[in-house]
């Protein structure tokens, strides 16, 4: 574009040397001030935020929605009921899927751009669903859920990066753990609908072909929405970066708007200088290799700098500790859990457990960038633990015969205290999870700088899916063989030794901006 400077050329002409003027703290407190004066979000960033989060009802729908399918899908499949060894595979392939995206996806966002890799993931959720919704075996259907398993892997890492890169700091949080609410709509909605068409003829299908509805909205919706202003300094638009801050910003905002500009670029010449630098070192090729050279170039630079490494690291335990604490079996198989225990309606309970997700997903949106990230995190995980606990102590006084996995005949109308008290102890632990856990990791994209936010969020999304993939095919082998007790009891300890590791190495970022969470983590873990 003939109107466009390039990242080398200064943005306002002064002598202030960009790198100490662009990382002052005082460039986020007036950009703070300045949009605290109209309140809320302008409409523009509200409607980036809608849109891009459909990406979440889409995950969210896909979570949800397989808990109701096993259940529903009887013998249509094969000719034969599902064995567990199916349901692991049907449920897991989407989380492996996911885990095989989510570096790719990575690397993809920083060559093509966040927007295009949200339409990507929204064709492949289309061809996912249609696929579930057509097929005839069980290892179609598990083709199927794979296809989908791409598509959230990239949606995944991708939506909470787009959102991140546009957001003002003061309302970053809340806007990242909107699309997290948007999820939970998602289960909520497959739950519901689960409910309705589970004792449809082929109602399972419906179930799942549905799933291509918000995908085909997002695709439209998504060509109307600009690429994030850091990717556009990144690849040298700076005139298009401003029009999209001043529409982030509101009326009135060139001022923030340039103070903005000199800090991306900043962040921008810092990376070349390191790319230099690493070339002065023979460690790595030069700037004006191929593509694949500058992979290893960020590579490189995300794993031998310090502050990159410490970003990882926070990263990957929070995310891989949002699975292992069991949430993603909740979503699974509740239905199965609540049909094992005796209810004559195990949908309509895993109904009631979606809804608590999504009412305390809307506390965390209120919560998160007031009493921050790692408190929130350090008062919720105890009462997660005590949840899984109380179930632990219920599945141990039900009789014998509920401690299999295949689903018993009945009706509720003997149910006990026991299976009651399951249902509260799982709603009390996912009203905890979804306050805390289940949306902080997603503020991954803030704990890294520029030139490798993608590709650091990509591994860290990476991890989240090959513990969710683990999840999900260990979860009914580990009711069987170490029967529901201990299958709790271990959830419980993971979280225990994922409280101490928060306490010792995540620190508060709440109200920082992009570019000054990294000198957070330069020199240590910044606990103080």
């Amino acid at each position: 574009m003939a109107d466009d400077s390039t990242v080398h050329e200064p943005l306002i002409a002064d002598e202030t040397d960009v790198n100490t003027t662009c990382r002052s703290p005082r460039l986020t407190d007036r950009a703070t001030s300045a949009i605290e004066q109209h309140g809320n979000p302008t409409r523009f960033i509200w409607a980036l935020t809608v849109a891009a989060g459909i990406s979440g009802l889409l995950f969210g729908y896909d979570t949800g929605v397989i808990s109701s399918t096993l259940v529903s899908i009887g013998s249509d499949l094969s000719q034969k009921p599902l064995t567990t060894l199916d349901k692991s595979l049907i449920t897991s392939s989407t989380s492996l899927f996911a885990l095989i995206a989510s570096p790719v996806t990575g690397v993809l966002a920083d060559k093509l751009g966040r927007k295009r890799i949200i339409i990507i993931a929204d064709l492949l959720f289309v061809l996912g669903a249609v696929w579930q919704a057509v097929a005839q075996s069980v290892w179609s259907m598990i083709f199927g859920r794979s296809v989908v398993g791409l598509a959230v892997g990239g949606a995944s890492l991708v939506v909470p990066l787009y959102i991140s890169e546009l957001s003002p700091s003061v309302f970053r949080g809340r806007l990242v753990t909107l699309t997290i609410l948007f999820v939970t709509i998602g289960q909520m909605a497959a739950y519901f609908v689960g409910w309705k068409l589970s004792s449809a003829v082929y109602g399972w299908r419906w179930m799942v072909g549905l799933g291509s509805v918000p995908a085909i909205i997002q695709s439209g919706l998504i060509l109307l929405l600009p690429e994030t202003p850091r990717w556009l300094m990144k690849v040298g638009q700076i005139n298009m970066a401003r029009k999209v801050l001043r529409k982030v910003y509101g009326a009135g905002s060139n001022a923030i708007v340039e103070g903005l500009l000199r800090a991306i670029e900043g962040e921008v010449l810092e990376e070349e200088e390191s790319i230099s630098m690493l070339n002065t070192m023979n460690l790595s090729p030069k700037w004006d290799a191929s593509w694949p050279q500058k992979l290893r170039d960020n590579w490189r630079r995300l794993f031998l700098n310090g502050g990159n490494r410490r970003a990882l690291t926070i990263a990957c335990l929070l995310q891989g500790l949002q699975q292992l604490c069991g949430f993603n079996s909740l979503m699974y198989f509740s239905a199965t859990i609540f049909a094992l225990v005796g209810f004559d309606s195990p949908i309509l309970a895993s109904l009631s457990v979606a809804v608590t997700n999504c009412v305390f997903t809307v506390a965390a949106i209120l919560l998160i960038d007031i009493v921050g990230r790692r408190r929130i995190l350090l008062y919720s995980v105890p009462i997660m633990i005590l949840g899984l606990l109380l179930t632990a102590v219920a599945f141990h006084f039900l009789p014998v015969a509920a401690q299999k996995t295949e689903v018993p005949q009945g009706s509720d109308s003997h149910i006990g205290v026991w299976p009651v008290l399951i249902l509260v102890s799982i709603i009390m632990y996912v009203s905890s999870y979804a306050i805390g856990l289940g949306n902080v990791p997603w503020q991954q994209s803030e704990l890294f700088p520029l030139s490798v936010r993608a590709m650091g969020s990509g591994i860290a999304t990476s991890t989240n899916w090959g513990t969710n993939f683990i999840i999900g095919l260990t979860f009914l082998p580990m009711m069987q063989i170490l029967t529901p007790v201990w299958t709790f009891v271990t959830y419980a300890i993971v979280c225990v030794l994922g409280w101490f590791c928060i306490w010792k190495i995540y620190p508060e970022t709440s109200g920082l901006g992009l570019e000054e969470v990294g000198d957070l983590l330069k020199d240590g873990w910044g606990v103080g």
